[in-house]
């Protein structure tokens, strides 16, 4: 997940609340974030008042020429040389769903090219119909965004939308697509197994070996989020330390991939030079199993980075401190224990990364 679409799944989720902390905490304009006062009344036609729309199309093509941010409709920000560009007051956005419409309406035709992923969101609204929106503008695939008023190239510089200098501009307009690859962790399963089972772990050769174990099973792939074809896509993993002496991590089913040799808990693939992935399709890398027994030792660290040609790596991590991990499978041992539960917890505690 880039840093813009962060800041927006932020709003999405604590609404009016992350706006107050903005504020509180006299959060400043940056690369990837922008607050705009909106002046669309309703008292000047019906559309978007020229400010509005200006402020838009400059975003559009700022943002989009950049790395993407978001613009945050309803706040006020101070410009004071002393404090800088920082959230001051927020100042309502007058009937939001109607401003919401306007916003809708107006986006193709602030750049050329249109940008066709911007995204509104509504983040809160009050009993009277006020309240605050948040425009999400994604890096441009098909960059540059030249906009429709005043015919300016933009491009994000500090807390500004300025216009690109030339040399910028020449290497814009020579640059390529690139494609998009966003990590998806899928099919995630959590069992407890006894030793005697078909899936046999530890030997009887091993002395004392646990009599039941955790498994949690999940499957790594890349989805291709651009609207190009994608080329030798990656993924790399590397276990630093499995918990303990009787845990193990399994990669299966990544017979469709080039494995390139690596050191003992890597494992490294690329996909064969044949193989061009659509746009907005999706390529199992590989079936992760981690073995988990009640014998806790250490940490569990496992680091991975997928990606592709051309574009910027997508990295993840599970990380469990010794104590967290001997908890928590210690738990999943128990007769009441609730797999659902503590499969939701594995994965929202204990993986981060830019997922999908």
């Amino acid at each position: 997940m880039s840093r813009a679409e962060d800041i927006f799944q932020k709003l999405i989720y604590f609404g009016e609340e992350a706006i107050d902390d903005y504020i509180v905490n006299s959060q400043t304009e940056e690369l990837f974030l922008d607050f705009k006062r909106a002046d669309s009344t309703g008292k000047n036609g019906l559309a978007l008042h020229k400010d509005d729309r200006r402020n838009l199309a400059k975003a559009i093509s700022g943002f989009g020429n950049s790395e993407g941010g978001v613009l945050i409709w309803g706040v006020e920000c101070s410009r004071s040389s002393e404090v800088g560009d920082v959230a001051q007051a927020k100042v309502k956005v007058q009937n939001v769903h109607r401003f919401l419409s306007w916003l809708e309406n107006a986006i193709s035709g602030c750049t050329i090219p249109s940008h066709n992923r911007v995204r509104n969101h509504i983040v809160s609204v009050d009993e009277n119909g006020d309240g605050f929106v948040a425009t999400y503008i994604p890096k441009s695939e098909i960059a540059p965004l030249m906009t429709t008023v005043g015919n300016t190239f933009y491009i994000r510089s500090g807390s500004n939308n300025v216009p690109a200098p030339y040399s910028v501009l020449a290497g814009m307009f020579g640059r390529r697509p690139q494609a998009e690859i966003d990590l998806m962790v899928t099919d995630k399963q959590l069992s407890v197994l006894e030793n005697s089972e078909a899936d046999i772990l530890y030997p009887s050769s091993i002395d004392s070996p646990p009599d039941r174990y955790l498994k949690i099973s999940f499957s790594v792939r890349g989805h291709n989020q651009s609207n190009v074809i994608a080329r030798e896509l990656y993924l790399s993993c590397t276990v630093t330390t499995d918990g303990g002496e009787y845990n193990k991590v399994r990669f299966l089913n990544y017979n469709q991939m080039d494995s390139i040799p690596g050191l003992e808990g890597q494992l490294n693939l690329i996909t064969r030079p044949e193989l061009r992935v659509p746009p907005r399709s999706i390529v199992r890398f590989t079936n992760v199993e981690i073995i988990l027994s009640p014998y806790i030792e250490s940490d569990f660290l496992l680091d991975g980075v997928i990606g592709a040609d051309g574009t910027a790596p997508r990295n993840f991590r599970i990380y469990i401190p010794k104590n967290r991990l001997r908890s928590f499978v210690a738990r999943t041992m128990r007769e009441d224990a609730d797999p659902t539960l503590l499969l939701n917890e594995f994965f929202s505690e204990f993986l981060s990364g830019e997922l999908e």
